[in-house]
Formats: C-alpha cells, structure tokens, sequence
C-alpha cells in the first residue's frame, strides 16, 4: 500500500486545488524553505483525523482555512483527500484504491469522507488500524522529530 495521491483545495497556504501524485517508493519530500512542504504534512495528519490545531502549527481549527492575501480572497472551506493504492491487502478491503477526505468549513462544520461517501473519524481509524498509518504513527516523520531522536540518548 502506498499514498498514490494527495489533493488540497483552501488548505492552509494552498488557497487554489492542488494536487501531488506519489509512485511507490516515495519517501521524503523535500524543497526550499517556504515552499509549503509542512502544511502537506500537517495536510496528511489533518485528513487522517488530527483534532490538535497546535500540532497544525495553528492556533484554532479555522486557522488551517486559507485566509486571503492581497492577491487572492479568503476561502470558506479547506478540503484534504488522500488516496491509497494498493490497499486491498493492508485494509482488507474489495477495492484498489481508497480515498479518505476531511473538509471544514468557516462555520465549524467538518465532515469526513470515505470513497466519497461520508463517514465518522472512527471509520477512517478502525479503516487504518495496524497498518502504521494515522495521525500519530511514525509514517509521517518531521523535521523536527527527526532531530530529536537522532540527539536522544540510548537507553
């Protein structure tokens, strides 16, 4: 199983639809400094259900909506799928791909979506379970984490 897609529609600094398409085998993103690749992961751990807006980096959940710039408007709502392939195995699943979606809206409102049908927090946990994939798995490794277990002392 692998992540084969991830979209983003007023996440964060991605006020515009933006998608990525990973091949088997990615496993790092890497660019320049500013570029957006933390808000991808925060993207990624927010779909897969992270209730934190400070482990957003935010300082409430309306935070990771984009909200304006000089050039471009506010948004009303912020989108994240992610879509897995290969999955029939680790899921046990009938299906080859699986799309998980979460949307929140200005209002408060949020919803999650599974093969675009929707479905509770609980579902997409249940879904993911034993496989090393959610919010606080070690599949999503930042940069700071990182850090921090290569300075640690052996135990």
């Amino acid at each position: 199983m692998y992540l084969q897609s991830l979209e983003l529609i007023g996440f964060k600094s991605f006020a515009n639809k933006t998608a990525l398409t990973f091949h088997p085998g990615v496993t790092a993103i890497v660019g320049p400094n500013g570029c957006g690749k933390s808000n991808l992961l925060d993207a990624i751990r927010w779909a897969l259900g992270e209730q934190s807006a400070k482990a957003l980096r935010g300082g409430e959940m309306a935070d990771i909506i984009f909200s304006g710039t000089d050039s471009k408007q506010a948004v009303g709502m912020a989108e994240v799928s992610l879509t897995f392939a290969d999955c029939e195995k680790d899921l046990g699943t009938e299906y080859n791909e699986v799309t998980i979606s979460r949307r929140v809206f200005r209002d408060g409102r949020s919803e999650y979506l599974l093969n675009k049908t929707p479905c509770r927090l609980k579902d997409i946990q249940t879904l993911f379970m034993d496989t090393g994939i959610g919010r606080t798995a070690y599949s999503i490794m930042e940069q700071g984490k990182i850090d921090l277990i290569l300075s640690s002392r052996p135990e």
